[in-house]
């Protein structure tokens, strides 16, 4: 798979490391390709793409994106366009990191795991396939949080 990754912090509420966007982009070709090892569909959009952008947003562009697109008013954790852009809501991260005791980090791993599911054929809307996409993720998540990944991410 050759696929160019291109990771951005848009966005300035939350404290975001150059070094964990590179720390992301140097496992993402990983994740890819565990994502598509996790397919929903064999001929999926992920499968197809030669470069994929995600971009980290504040709540108000999240929830810009949110409206605009899926018609649905707040931010959110990720929101996936399958012709190869990922937007994570790096405020809600944050929360969330907080709420469950992880490191904000890691949670953002997970966004862009889930993301990858997404362009990978996973939904999430019906509880069975939630679950499904949900064991995927974490699996992904934990195979990709290495010590050398930790360590390169523990700036915080």
């Amino acid at each position: 798979m050759s696929l160019e990754v291109i990771i951005g912090n848009n966005q300035e509420a939350t404290e975001i490391p150059e070094s964990w966007l590179t720390a992301l982009e140097s496992v993402a070709h990983e994740a890819a390709r565990l994502a598509l090892e996790n397919a929903a569909e064999e001929d999926s959009p992920l499968s197809h793409l030669a470069t994929l952008e995600v971009a980290l947003v504040d709540d108000t562009t999240s929830d810009q994106v949110h409206r605009d697109f899926m018609d649905i008013e707040g931010p959110t954790d990720v929101i996936t366009f399958h012709h190869g852009e990922i937007v994570i809501g790096a405020e809600v991260a944050e929360r969330q990191a907080a709420e469950y005791g992880e490191p904000l980090a890691r949670e953002i791993l997970r966004y862009f795991v889930h993301g990858l599911l997404h362009l990978a054929g996973h939904e999430d809307a019906d509880p069975e396939e939630r679950a499904t996409m949900e064991a995927a993720q974490e699996n992904i998540v934990a195979a990709l949080w290495t010590a050398d990944l930790r360590e390169r991410l523990s700036c915080y």
